[in-house]
């Protein structure tokens, strides 16, 4: 039976516009054939709402706009550091924010996280049927490859592994994607995007406490850099490279995956124009910029007609991830990144969180070569929970962490002193998807994502088993030609 929500969850004020976005939204974010509980639907809209100063010529002058992005892809990925586009709030950028965002989130809702299936640690889909599989196909991306990561590194709470014996994998962990835009939403955004999303932990902050909060140069890892005092976080930039060569998905690390896809991608692709996006949350964040700088270092990014395509990190309540010279190689080399985060996440306060960018300059100066001194990168887009009519207080950290709850403030967000009013219709009720953030009188139960009947499925003698799922793969037979083409062959010669 469908859900009435009461008027209040609807914030009408004075008139309301439809948006073009709108539509109902199934508490399950899945497709009914995919075995995903449908039984509580929403059989309302969310609409735009105005305010009583707003106009309806200026909400459809709005909505017009936000269907230009083909004019102004380069300045939404970061040519000019985002000046003047984040105060007040650029309704193009802020839809493909939550655009980028919710690329992200499905790294989320695609991971299979239950230790009694023997699937877990994998994604829930082929890569084919991925975004089909999520209700994300008007996205209009596709997906090219998978990334895997193996867990015999320092970060075990990042990993989840299955009870059973059996497995897909003892040692690795389904940690991404590399997609690509389809012909048609590269005519509707201006270029062909190709997309790196990095999966977060799913162990709410418990992951925190893993971090070895040591910086190392990021050259000892064998990523080159010329200079030797630019250093990153151990555990992110080990989980980044290191390989098992006993596991058939991490027999190359996630970096030779994700190098040798993009250039692929790159040469397929390299007579349109191009960008880069990459994307993640929380320790996603993490990997998305230490992905970004590898790809500007070693110039990854540079055509053969010396055309340098745009590299840009969109990151979601991301930590620290290198010290300031590693903030000053990225910015030299011409990565772009904007970090989104929630002022009151503790995530994007750690590591350093003594020695930061927050110390006066000379201070910092003096303690830059301390091996727990840290520096963000890029322009930050602070938002804070507490300006959401629709967030109740709560003391759950991981509330303030959560990435369905920083996209809904990004869609009520126009700037600082600004009211908060919902822009796009994007539905309230996806932030207690995973979560018990929004104010009970919305009537929306808390971590309402769930599957039916926990995966299980009757066969033919009636009884209850996991489905098997189609053979995972792993990677693609051209992938040595591309590693010797990026100078790394030679590790894996008899491999």
């Amino acid at each position: 039976m469908a859900i009435s929500l009461p008027k209040t969850f609807l914030l009408i004020n004075h008139h309301v516009f439809p948006s073009a976005k709108c539509r109902p939204v199934s508490f399950s974010g899945q497709k009914p054939q995919l075995g995903v509980t449908t039984s509580m639907e929403f059989a309302t809209r969310v609409p735009r709402v105005l305010s009583s100063t707003e106009s309806l010529s200026s909400c459809i002058d709005n909505l017009e706009k936000e269907n230009r992005v083909a004019d102004v892809w380069r300045e939404i990925h970061g040519q000019d550091d985002w000046v003047g586009m984040l105060d007040p709030m650029d309704p193009i950028l802020r839809s493909e924010l939550i655009r980028y965002g919710e690329m992200a989130q499905a790294c989320y809702d695609g991971f299979d996280f239950d230790p009694f299936s023997k699937y877990c640690g994998s994604c829930r889909f082929t890569p084919r049927q991925f975004f089909d599989s999520l209700a994300m196909s008007d996205h209009g991306y596709v997906v090219s490859r998978y990334l895997f990561a193996t867990s015999n590194i320092n970060l075990p709470n990042f990993f989840t592994k299955s009870r059973w014996p059996k497995v897909w994998s003892k040692t690795a962990n389904w940690t991404g994607y590399v997609a690509i835009s389809n012909d048609e939403i590269s005519k509707r955004i201006g270029r062909r995007d190709i997309v790196v999303a990095w999966r977060g932990t799913v162990t709410r902050l418990e992951w925190i406490a893993d971090l070895m909060d040591f910086l190392k140069p990021i050259s000892s890892n064998k990523i080159p850099c010329p200079d030797s005092t630019v250093k990153v976080e151990s555990g992110f930039v080990d989980l980044y490279t290191d390989k098992d060569e006993n596991c058939r998905f991490c027999k190359f690390s996630a970096r030779e995956q994700l190098l040798t896809e993009v250039k692929k991608l790159l040469e397929m692709y390299k007579d349109e124009e191009l960008s880069l996006t990459i994307t993640g949350h929380s320790l996603g964040s993490a990997l998305a910029i230490l992905s970004a700088y590898d790809i500007v270092e070693t110039g990854l990014n540079v055509l053969q007609d010396t055309r340098a395509v745009p590299v840009t990190v969109f990151s979601f309540s991301g930590p620290r991830v290198g010290n300031v010279r590693f903030k000053e190689r990225m910015e030299l080399l011409g990565g772009k990144v904007l970090r989104v985060v929630n002022v009151h996440d503790i995530v994007p306060k750690s590591p350093g969180l003594v020695f930061n960018e927050n110390l006066p300059p000379l201070l910092m100066k003096l303690a830059e070569r301390l091996p727990w001194s840290y520096s963000h990168v890029g322009v930050e887009l602070p938002l804070d929970h507490k300006d959401s009519p629709f967030l109740k207080e709560t003391s759950d950290l991981s509330c303030a962490h959560n990435l369905e709850a920083l996209l809904h403030l990004l869609d009520g967000y126009h700037g600082k002193g600004h009211r908060f009013l919902l822009a796009s219709g994007r539905d309230p009720a996806l932030v207690n998807k995973a979560s018990d953030f929004l104010k009970d009188h919305y009537l929306v139960p808390p971590y309402w994502r769930q599957y039916e009947n926990k995966g299980l499925v009757r066969d033919e003698f009636g009884r209850w088993i996991q489905p098997e799922r189609p053979k995972l793969d792993d990677h693609p037979e051209d992938i040595h030609r591309y590693l010797k083409q990026l100078g790394l062959g030679s590790e894996h010669q008899n491999s």
